[in-house]
């Protein structure tokens, strides 16, 4: 799996709020995929059976689940055991067993394996409500019960771990979700970072004899302007078909290049 060593991505993301707490049966889930050169973070909000504890359900659905987009990967692997709490002062302490670490990667996928495991935990707490508010959150990672591990062979967990925004993804779409079926108009929903607050979008026809034919592009505001991760939201009304959705970022040198492509295939019924 190709990634470059160190602490951080090239991703232009500062800052990654917290999700929203939100009364959904669905929990979010965070996966790693590839941007051009890179490895980054994109979320997938998954239907999670079961009404127990939400930080340990999403951190199983990591761990056991596979993304719904094809895409998306993890390096982890399904623990023998599991386990997750949370302080009245926002420390998630997560225990999981060594078997979770058993694939062999790199120090950048190891990296950014943490990373997932850290926003997949702070993003389930956040969404049940469970962080409270004005206050730092950190994960304490423990691996059968002892700190010190070295997680994948290569990182070593010997103080409690915090989101890093320079893992995030430049672009992605959060609906529809990869594989959806759906009615006309489609809401894409989504966030991304522009250096001039505007993302592109395409939306690709699939023949049924596997050609593809550009339909609809357009672009897109990010809410919160210039330089900064925020949301965006468009409407399309195609007609039915087989489709694959792309946002992007325009690149300025290149009017036709797309740099941090997020894309989800479709079906409009």
């Amino acid at each position: 799996m190709p990634a470059s060593v160190g602490s951080s991505a090239t991703s232009p993301v500062t800052s990654a709020p917290l999700e929203s707490a939100q009364s959904s049966a669905k929990l979010p889930v965070y996966w790693l995929g590839h941007s051009g050169n890179g490895v980054f973070l994109y979320r997938e909000f998954l239907a999670v059976e079961g009404n127990g504890d939400p930080i340990q359900a999403a951190l199983l659905a990591m761990t056991e689940d596979k993304p719904l987009d094809s895409d998306y990967f993890t390096p982890w692997k399904k623990p023998s055991k599991l386990g997750a709490s949370i302080s009245a002062k926002n420390v998630i302490t997560v225990d999981i067993s060594a078997d979770a670490f058993s694939t062999n990667v790199d120090e950048g996928i190891a990296q950014r394996a943490l990373a997932q495991l850290v926003y997949t935990a702070t993003a389930a707490a956040a969404n049940a409500g469970l962080i409270v508010a004005n206050q730092p959150v950190q994960v304490s990672l423990l691996v059968d019960g002892h700190t010190d591990y070295l997680a994948f062979g290569k990182v070593k967990l010997d103080k409690p771990l915090v989101r890093d925004s320079g893992f995030v993804a430049p672009v992605w779409i959060i609906d529809p979700q990869a594989g959806s079926t759906l009615t006309s108009p489609v809401l894409v929903t989504g966030q991304g970072i522009s250096g001039t607050g505007e993302l592109g979008w395409q939306l690709i026809k699939r023949g049924s004899d596997g050609r593809e034919s550009p339909y609809q592009s357009g672009k897109v505001a990010v809410s919160t302007g210039p330089s900064q991760l925020g949301a965006f939201t468009f409407s399309l009304r195609p007609p039915a078909g087989s489709y694959e959705l792309r946002v992007f970022r325009a690149v300025q040198t290149d009017p036709a290049a797309q740099d941090g492509v997020d894309s989800k295939i479709i079906t409009v019924s």
